[in-house]
């Protein structure tokens, strides 16, 4: 297939965005702070992924369990799936018709997604957040969610395909949370059509 075909074949007129970034940045904060202030604009969808871990109040996604994530990916319930840190991540179906509608649409993606994300869709724009570790390191304990080996594992993790040079935006959120929801809906309006 040509590049133009390939082009063509792609998903759009509405936009991808994805919060992607080393864990205990806050993208979730992030996220939570640019739904409250975007949820009245129909240009954007906030969309919930599905994780195979039991629910925690500091992250806001859909639990599953492997036996029904696996069973999800194959009857293709899944627009964008990946792996992390032992776990399974799925992004719905439903993401499809938001970007058909010309939505913006954002979740909180691994930077491992990208790829499948502009395999899929027209436009995909990429939102780096990132801060300090030792900030990150504290946030993570803070958050309770897992055991200090496992922070230690993602505080260590890279991921070294990544160019940070193809974010569309990159926000330090080492600041107030204030001020880095600020620059979040400022990036995810000038994705918006």
């Amino acid at each position: 297939m040509s590049d133009e075909a390939t082009a063509a074949s792609r998903l759009g007129p509405g936009a991808v965005a994805l919060v992607v970034g080393p864990s205990g940045v806050g993208k979730d904060a992030l996220i939570a702070g640019a739904r409250a202030i975007l949820a009245p604009d129909p240009r954007f969808a906030f969309v919930t992924r599905d994780i195979t871990r039991p629910a925690h109040p500091s992250e806001s996604f859909a639990p599953v369990t492997d036996t029904e994530f696996q069973v999800r990916l194959a009857r293709g319930e899944y627009a964008l799936s990946w792996g992390a840190h032992g776990l399974h991540y799925g992004i719905p179906r439903s993401l499809d018709g938001m970007i058909a509608e010309g939505r913006t649409a954002i979740f909180n993606a691994s930077r491992m997604a990208i790829p499948a994300a502009l395999a899929r869709y027209a436009s995909v724009k990429v939102v780096l957040v990132d801060c300090p570790i030792e900030i990150r390191a504290r946030r993570m304990a803070t958050r309770g969610r897992e055991p200090e080996a496992e922070i230690a594992a993602r505080l260590a993790r890279r991921v070294e395909d990544f160019n940070v040079a193809a974010a569309h935006a990159v926000i330090d959120n080492s600041g107030s949370l204030e001020d880095g929801v600020t620059r979040l809906v400022a990036a995810l309006r000038s994705f918006a059509r």
